[in-house]
């Protein structure tokens, strides 16, 4: 059963600084925006962190801010459009050879797309929306499952949307690709309930970044909470104090 919380009050929670210690947690679009928000905070906190994404020299010039402090991430790229069941499961190879189990997963990478109605969506975007927002998400949850088996206290976080359980004209392929990560997020904590592993998603809201900025070009960004507003509520979900929180739909 989905439950659905508001819950403003994860955004002032304070954790403490060594909360994630020992924690292995990927996530995926962690170059910019609410992932590398969330990855430096990740690290912050002690954790280990595999932070993902399609350039190699963003991701690069990412860890090595990290270099001179014994910190320094781990990188996957990985072009979630053409990325193929081979490549995931070498992926998962490497991790499982490097920590032996994943802690954490954080499933934040995703494209807009085009805003238009349906009727003039082209099926070339419209299956490359869904390949990496949803289809990306399928394949990498699966080919990383048996490291999450590993942990003794795994969490997988989705990212979804406003538009994600309620359809919206004009947000086409974004707007259902959403739904069909609500629909996995559903399936895996069903699946998994009676396992380490817990499955909840998180509708950030409106946040200032460049994806909002492409959707609202005429909204004023800086009348928007930044993604360091969303730190409380995805350290919460990541960490251990949301162990026995499961298929929650989460509004930060």
């Amino acid at each position: 059963m989905q439950i659905i919380l508001s819950m403003n009050n994860l955004r002032t929670y304070k954790p403490p600084i060594n909360l994630l210690a020992g924690r292995v947690i990927l996530v995926t679009g962690a170059t910019k925006g609410i992932g590398r928000s969330i990855s430096n905070s990740l690290i912050r906190h002690g954790a280990t962190v595999v932070i993902h994404g399609r350039n190699t020299d963003a991701l690069n010039a990412f860890s090595d801010e990290y270099k001179d402090l014994d910190l320094k991430p781990d990188v996957v790229t990985l072009d979630l459009e053409n990325t193929n069941e081979k490549d995931y499961q070498k992926l998962s190879e490497r991790l499982l050879s490097e920590y032996g189990r994943l802690d954490g997963l954080l499933h934040n990478a995703s494209i807009l797309g085009s805003r238009k109605p349906i009727e003039n969506y082209s099926s070339d975007e419209w299956h490359k929306v869904i390949q990496v927002n949803l289809n990306s998400a399928f394949m990498l949850t699966q080919s990383l499952l048996p490291l999450l088996h590993n942990s003794s206290d795994a969490s997988m976080v989705f990212t979804t949307s406003g538009v994600g359980n309620r359809g919206r004209a004009n947000w086409g392929a974004y707007c259902v690709s959403k739904f069909g990560i609500e629909g996995l997020a559903q399936t895996l904590a069903d699946e998994l309930k009676d396992t380490n592993i817990r499955v909840n998603y998180l509708d950030p809201g409106a946040t200032r970044t460049d994806m909002r900025h492409a959707a609202y070009p005429d909204e004023d960004p800086e009348s928007l909470p930044t993604p360091e507003s969303l730190l409380g509520s995805y350290l919460y979900l990541l960490g251990p104090k949301s162990k026995g929180m499961n298929s929650i739909r989460i509004i930060a």
